[in-house]
């Protein structure tokens, strides 16, 4: 089964299927759409049994009579995301850090941002403009993990007060 989009092709391989027919297939296509696939980016999720994974992983083989992957194919061991069109997957990935790359790059945009000392509509502005787009996509598709949300709302607390203080209004009313 292959999925594309833009320049991001995803392939699922079965046990039993053979790489080379993939290759094969790859090439032809690269060749008729004046494409070209770059196999060092290639990324393998094992799905199936752990004995499965862990022999796919150690012998970089679909089974035991297939043609190995390249030295160059990166397979994802437990814990190990792999980004798919802006998804974080693979086998037993830890949520939270997932986000950390959004959250490092939100907090970065907001100081520079609190370095131009802009008034409270000012703010509330930055906050659309941050929060929401750089978090929007990754939760539609990902989820967002309750404590990412907990650190995002003191983040943003945080922000439109400019201070670690209680706010003068509520925070609903913001």
């Amino acid at each position: 089964i292959v999925s594309m989009f833009a320049d991001n092709t995803t392939v699922y391989l079965s046990a039993m299927d053979d790489v080379n027919v993939l290759n094969d297939i790859l090439s032809k296509w690269c060749c008729a759409s004046g494409a070209k696939f770059n196999i060092d980016k290639t990324e393998i999720i094992p799905i199936g049994t752990q004995s499965y994974c862990l022999s796919l992983a150690e012998s970089t083989k679909l089974n035991p009579t297939s043609t190995a992957f390249p030295l160059t194919v990166r397979i994802a061991c437990d814990g190990q995301a792999v980004c798919i069109l802006g998804a974080w997957l693979g086998n037993k990935v830890n949520e939270p850090s997932v986000w950390s790359p959004i959250l490092e790059k939100l907090e970065s945009c907001l100081w520079k941002w609190n370095t131009c000392n802009p008034l409270i509509k000012g703010r509330r502005t930055i906050i659309q403009w941050t929060f929401g787009s750089m978090t929007q996509y990754l939760t539609c598709i990902q989820g967002m993990p309750r404590s990412t949300e907990d650190f995002l709302t003191k983040q943003l607390k945080h922000f439109a007060w400019d201070s670690n203080s209680k706010s003068n209004i509520n925070f609903d009313v913001l």
